[in-house]
């Protein structure tokens, strides 16, 4: 895989003081206060496995250097805290190309934050922040006391950040694969964007074309385990850095450790119906972001009203961005759905649809600037989302048949059902997998905590909960709160996980968290 320079970008993610939780059956259980108890539970029928204790290093090979200085300035404004240091080093796993000799590597970056004696790996979706940017930002909300029992240990996925990002597809044919209008017409065009990424895609990646996928990214974390000098994997993912835990789960269940997989997408391998959910949970995050902006009093107002008034004016003239790229109402309602994934950004997006209206598009395309930019410092997010999930997926649809999906989800998710739609068309032109996909569960894994979040705009509950199902030692607990993913946006959540992953305490599988 071709090496290139990239940078860490910043994220947010807190965990926060306890609260309560309930439990109850699976079928609208009643909230109750928790009493501080915990239950290690299994399901029915499936053998126990003991949660593993927490163990140290043995052997470590890693080879860490102070990143201090250069995560600072990459992080920049509001920063972390003068306490916390970071130190980095690269890690050299297989490429493992299909039909490929072993001798292709990738090296990927990996950032150690913390003094705790027990490394917790974390890992993020592969359209969001980088692993690295994840974990600096994670650490900085942490409390002392967190980080004295575990050092987080962020990783870049193959093919993002500074792991070999994937820089392929040309700059103007990254607007057009989000640029479907919400409103009419098919996804011919961004079909034919699709057609030229890959085109282009195929010639600049070679061999790693179809390496970037989430279960040969959990093998890379195995080796990141080897080398860590761990006998199990401690980690907690987060939207799709779940399913490459899940995907590890099944790989190498005698190296798991303590995992938290914080929203977990469908493993269903109907692309499709796993997308129509998608857009539905879209649609119910629209609602809860409506509401917490009523809560607020703040300008923006009823959202589906403004997001109409917002798409029919860019829709009679739409202005350009700094980079000259029209932005229409496919990009506009792009940059909004990316917002919606980021809670603590609501106050934000609201302001940014209110400036948008006003003629000022400056603080909306901010929403979509990880995708539409691309630098050696920062590089467009799309180019790696588009490889790994189409080589995750065995799903290609005809132009007739992405038509008649993007018109039936249009009608029943008017906002958003084109917006996720056009995800089908990106894989249209790429290589089908030739391999079987990797199979669900785990069997003889120990208990893995799932969290789930009633309205997830990118990992919907009813995928989360599908997923868990199919893993026979999963113990889920849901948020019926709203964003993408609960650790850190529920108190209640996040103490579960966190005596999980601390204490070792297993929460009893069904448990609710108020909103």
């Amino acid at each position: 895989m071709r090496r290139r320079r990239s940078r860490l970008l910043v994220a947010l993610l807190a965990l926060a003081s306890a609260a309560g939780c309930a439990a109850g059956p699976s079928v609208r259980p009643p909230l109750v206060e928790n009493d501080g108890k915990t239950t290690a539970a299994t399901p029915s029928g499936t053998p126990a496995v003991p949660l593993p204790p927490l163990g140290e290093p043995q052997s470590p090979s890693l080879k860490w250097a102070d990143c201090d200085d250069d995560t600072r300035q990459r992080i920049g404004t509001p920063g972390v805290p003068d306490s916390l240091h970071f130190s980095c080093a690269r890690v050299t796993a297989p490429l493992d190309a299909p039909g490929e000799p072993r001798r292709s590597v990738v090296r990927l970056l990996a950032l150690k934050v913390g003094t705790g004696p027990v490394p917790l790996v974390v890992v993020n979706d592969v359209d969001g922040d980088p692993g690295t940017v994840y974990a600096a930002r994670l650490a900085a909300t942490l409390p002392p006391a967190f980080l004295e029992k575990f050092s987080l240990i962020g990783v870049d996925r193959r093919g993002t950040g500074m792991s070999g990002a994937a820089q392929c597809v040309p700059p103007d044919i990254r607007h057009d694969l989000i640029d479907a209008d919400p409103a009419e017409g098919g996804l011919g065009d961004v079909l034919d964007a699709a057609r030229k990424a890959g085109q282009q895609c195929a010639i600049e990646l070679d061999d790693s074309q179809t390496a970037l996928d989430s279960w040969r990214t959990a093998g890379d974390l195995d080796e990141l385990r080897r080398q860590l000098g761990m006998d199990r994997l401690t980690a907690l993912g987060r939207g799709d850095g779940s399913k490459v835990l899940a995907d590890y789960a099944v790989r190498f269940p005698g190296q798991v450790g303590r995992m938290v997989l914080d929203g977990v997408p469908d493993p269903g391998a109907d692309t499709a119906a796993v997308l129509d959910a998608v857009a539905a949970g879209a649609q119910s995050t629209l609602d809860a972001f409506g509401a917490d902006c009523a809560a607020r009093h703040c300008a923006m107002g009823d959202p589906k009203a403004a997001l109409a008034a917002l798409t029919d004016q860019l829709r009679r003239t739409p202005p350009s961005t700094d980079e000259g790229a029209a932005f229409g109402p496919g990009v506009a309602m792009f940059a909004v759905y990316s917002g919606l994934s980021q809670r603590a950004r609501w106050p934000e997006l609201a302001d940014a649809i209110t400036a948008a209206r006003g003629g000022n598009i400056g603080p909306l395309s901010a929403f979509a600037a990880p995708v539409l930019h691309d630098t050696r410092a920062q590089p467009s997010r799309i180019d790696v989302t588009i490889a790994t999930r189409c080589n995750d997926s065995q799903t290609r649809l005809s132009a007739d048949q992405l038509d008649q999906v993007a018109a039936g989800m249009r009608a029943k998710y008017p906002q958003f059902g084109t917006v996720v739609a056009q995800q089908l068309a990106w894989c249209g032109p790429w290589p089908v997998r030739t391999e079987p996909l990797p199979p669900p569960g785990a069997p003889g894994a120990p208990p893995i905590l799932v969290t789930a979040t009633a309205a997830d705009p990118v990992t919907p509950q009813v995928g989360s909960t599908r997923a868990a199902d199919r893993m026979p030692s999963a113990v889920t607990i849901t948020w019926q709160g709203a964003g993408h993913g609960a650790v850190g946006a529920s108190p209640c959540v996040t103490d579960a996980v966190r005596a999980f992953l601390v204490d070792g305490k297993v929460p009893a599988n069904g448990t609710l968290c108020p909103a």
